[in-house]
């Protein structure tokens, strides 16, 4: 599939690239691309599937920028798989949580380029392209207990990873809150860690000036009110440790 721009303005834009799995054996993923000025970040690159028809799509993207940032939201496979070749091919920095960055080598990470990973603190950090700021936010234990999300101010983007992922939602753009809520009811009770965390992170992105919250897997919330709903009902869910006593059962067999 190709790219689409979700936002354009002067020298600022915001990239969809979605779904580039066409034998649908693997998850489906989301990989945005933002630009402004001469730099670059790619969220989330993906697993080696994709790898060629992503770098493909992002090199076609760029313009006259450079690729400078890889974001690194947690460790799953669909996110880092081929961080290695993305690091061999071109000269971008990598990020993730410093819970990660002795994992990642498992995934092949070549000595010649390890040193281009870098750890993400635990209270977040400032990533700046070409001037523009990018926040990266604490997700902690949404899904992973090493995670975070990134807001770009400019766009009023929040790149949310696994939180707000839908399964087998047939659109790109979320039309119905209510109806949507088939598509990501089940994952989030499973995936996600406690309603507790989910109040803590509402909390933290309530003041944010958000129109769209874009997951890594499936599809957008786009609008103030739609991001609303979304935001209250992560704070009022129960899931994760809330909901896994009836699952520590000694199987009978």
């Amino acid at each position: 599939m190709a790219h689409t721009t979700l936002f354009n303005e002067g020298s600022h834009s915001n990239i969809l690239f979605e779904d580039f799995d066409p034998g649908g054996l693997a998850v489906q993923s989301n990989q945005h691309l933002i630009v402004h000025g001469s730099a670059a970040m790619l969220l989330d690159p993906g697993g080696h599937k994709i790898y060629s028809k992503v770098m493909a799509e992002t090199f076609a993207s760029l313009g006259p920028a450079q690729l400078t940032h890889l974001f690194l939201s947690h460790q799953d496979p669909d996110i880092i798989a081929a961080i290695n070749g993305w690091l061999m091919t071109t000269d971008a920095e990598a990020y993730i949580s410093a819970l990660w960055t002795r994992f990642v080598p498992h995934f092949g990470l070549d000595r010649l380029v390890a040193h281009r990973l870098h750890a993400i603190p635990d209270q977040g950090m400032v990533f700046e392209l070409d001037g523009a700021k990018l926040y990266a936010l604490p997700a902690h234990f949404l899904h992973s207990e090493g995670n975070f999300q990134i807001y770009d101010p400019m766009a009023k983007f929040l790149y949310s990873g696994d939180l707000g992922a839908s399964i087998d939602a047939p659109y790109i753009t979320v039309p119905d809150f209510d109806s949507h809520l088939r598509y990501i009811e089940g994952f989030h009770r499973r995936y996600m860690a406690s309603r507790r965390v989910m109040q803590a992170w509402a909390d933290m992105v309530r003041p944010l000036d958000i129109e769209t919250i874009a997951p890594q897997h499936g599809a957008m919330f786009r609008g103030k009110e739609m991001v609303r709903r979304f935001i209250d009902w992560c704070a009022g869910l129960d899931c994760g440790v809330d909901l896994i006593a009836p699952l520590f059962k000694v199987p009978v067999g």
